[in-house]
């Protein structure tokens, strides 16, 4: 975990960042958030998550609680502070704290939570090489995937699930019994006519940013991509 975290305007240590026990994302889940990757000591994807932080802001109408260049600039700070070259920058944005009413607060302001952890990227790539256990389960989540928020009860059931089952992943499908996607993952299969698969990006999945990346890839170096859903 992080040193120093950033918490609404000041860089603490991490023993000692708090947030309101009336905050909305405690009390509602009533937040977004994002990682963006580091990997090498560069920000990957940094703009495309950024677009869709502002995205799902504006789907769970929060206003904005600084401009992209202060957070850029937050970003850049806590991974300095931090020493992290290979790992995650966690961006979390709530609601803001308000007395507890299921009704938008009108004077509440934007909370916002910063902080980097470092993270063991040669495992990651151990992982995909060698390939992981998956199972699947049902898709117990709202109707609104496409947005990012801090409400993961239902990916957070299936993922232990998985890991006491003795997998990495679990596979979520709903009720057509058509795979939507991972629990921390997009899923996508490869057929035996060398077709990349993966689901469209409606609201009942989020569109991840490697995701897209995967496309536009794909796409340069001649592969076959078809956005459909799948068994």
């Amino acid at each position: 975990m992080s040193r120093e975290i950033y918490v609404n305007g000041r860089y603490l240590p991490h023993n000692k960042a708090q947030v309101h026990v009336e905050d909305r994302g405690y009390q509602f889940a009533d937040g977004i958030y994002e990682v963006v990757p580091v990997v090498g000591g560069v920000l990957v994807d940094e703009d495309p998550h950024l677009d869709r932080l502002d995205r799902s802001l504006k789907e769970l109408q929060i206003s904005e609680a600084m401009s992209r260049g202060a957070l850029k600039t937050v970003v850049r700070e806590i991974a300095r502070r931090n020493s992290v070259r290979d790992g995650i920058i966690y961006i979390q944005i709530t609601r803001g704290v308000a007395h507890r009413d299921h009704v938008f607060p009108e004077s509440a302001k934007p909370a916002v939570v910063v902080y980097a952890r470092r993270k063991n990227i040669g495992a990651i790539y151990e992982k995909a090489a060698k390939g992981v256990a998956v199972i699947t389960t049902p898709d117990l989540r709202w109707k609104r995937c496409d947005i990012k928020t801090v409400s993961l009860l239902p990916n957070v059931l299936a993922k232990q699930e998985a890991a006491v089952s003795g997998a990495y992943e679990a596979w979520q499908i709903d009720v057509d019994g058509m795979v939507t996607e991972g629990t921390s993952s997009n899923a996508w299969i490869v057929t035996h006519k060398d077709e990349l698969i993966t689901r469209p990006p409606t609201d009942e999945i989020l569109n991840g940013i490697t995701r897209q990346t995967l496309i536009s890839l794909a796409e340069q170096n001649g592969l076959t991509h078809v956005s459909r859903s799948f068994t």
